[in-house]
């Protein structure tokens, strides 16, 4: 190996780094408030690309009709709790269920967005309202349950949505166009305009949801909700709309995930699934508590995968994959046991 082929290689493992270091801070995220292992988080990115690809290619997403279907089912729940005398926000209802499909369904079936900006647009108005939606569908009767209860949840929500990925994209992969052709040559090393779109996209995003969490009432009342859930609640904090923000924010930023690897690499319909894993391998350094760490497991999973594809492609997911023992026996040394949350 000389001195280009590893900065080529590094370079393909900060890129693949920085889209892991997004999906490990959904991951975090969501974990933190709602003590979900969510493993449909890949789903969003092959969501997001996918429908990308559709509107690219003239047609209406099937997404769309799933994000309808789904918000008509919520609002199912919603009235048939309301009924019971169960406690319903109608307001945060309405935004989810109602305000945002329906922009969705106007921007794409009446406006037919045609300028790449305006196709990304539809997209994360179509994926992102997925997120607290299906949160309310399949985990929020199940709130007091235990982690293993909603993991198991997540992998049946997981089975789910890849078959809907199948029934409404095919098996077929697709690519989009990329968001920027520049071609760079930096001592003898190609970098393309889509690799520095990748990286900073990611580099603006993890900043922002920092000061979010930092300097906004929102962002500190999920932190809160993510050290205490109960003394949150206490306190007066919305812990049930906690859950909501999370999700909404971890289908966001698959959506944007997607958006960003599919003018790179095509994309199918379980694409999402070994990004999702690669991503929890990265949360699962960081204890699934810790950003930053979660941040550097990413950057240490990505250019892992990059440098396994040069000496032993054929082994490469299982070298990524191997990596979270190690991690998991040295955990288990420096850490008490905690109980579940009653």
């Amino acid at each position: 190996m000389d001195t280009q082929i590893a900065l080529a290689l590094a370079q393909d493992g900060i890129v693949n780094g920085a889209v892991y270091a997004l999906m490990a801070l959904a991951l975090v995220l969501v974990f933190s408030v709602t003590r979900v292992i969510f493993i449909p988080q890949g789903e969003f990115v092959t969501y997001g690309a996918l429908t990308m690809a559709m509107l690219q290619l003239g047609r209406c997403p099937g997404t769309l009709w799933l994000l309808l279907a789904v918000a008509a089912l919520t609002l199912l729940l919603e009235t048939v709790r309301h009924s019971r005398g169960l406690a319903v926000e109608w307001g945060s209802t309405l935004v989810w269920a109602v305000l945002l499909p329906a922009l969705a369904a106007l921007d794409i079936l009446v406006l037919a967005p045609v300028t790449l900006m305006a196709q990304t647009i539809a997209t994360l108005l179509v994926i992102t309202p997925l997120g607290p939606l299906l949160y309310r569908l399949a985990y929020r009767p199940l709130a007091h349950a235990t982690v293993l209860t909603l993991l198991i949840v997540s992998v049946a929500l997981h089975g789910v949505m890849v078959g809907l990925g199948l029934y409404y994209f095919g098996a077929e992969g697709s690519r989009t166009m990329a968001y920027s052709e520049l071609q760079l040559d930096l001592g003898g090393v190609q970098v393309n305009g889509q690799s520095l779109v990748v990286i900073g996209v990611a580099a603006l995003l993890v900043t922002t949801l920092f000061l979010f969490f930092e300097r906004t009432i929102v962002g500190k009342a999920l932190r809160a909700t993510a050290m205490n859930r109960v003394g949150a609640r206490l306190m007066g904090i919305p812990t049930e709309l906690s859950g909501d923000l999370s999700f909404a924010l971890a289908a966001l930023v698959g959506a944007v995930s997607g958006l960003l690897i599919s003018p790179l690499t095509t994309v199918y319909y379980d694409t999402g699934f070994l990004i999702g894993l690669k991503g929890f391998v990265a949360a699962i350094i960081g204890g699934l508590a810790s950003y930053p760490v979660a941040l550097a497991g990413a950057l240490l999973v990505g250019m892992l995968e990059s440098f396994s594809s040069f000496w032993a492609s054929a082994f490469k997911e299982v070298i990524v994959f191997t990596l979270i023992i190690p991690v998991l026996w040295w955990r288990s040394l420096n850490s008490r046991r905690v109980e579940d949350e009653e």
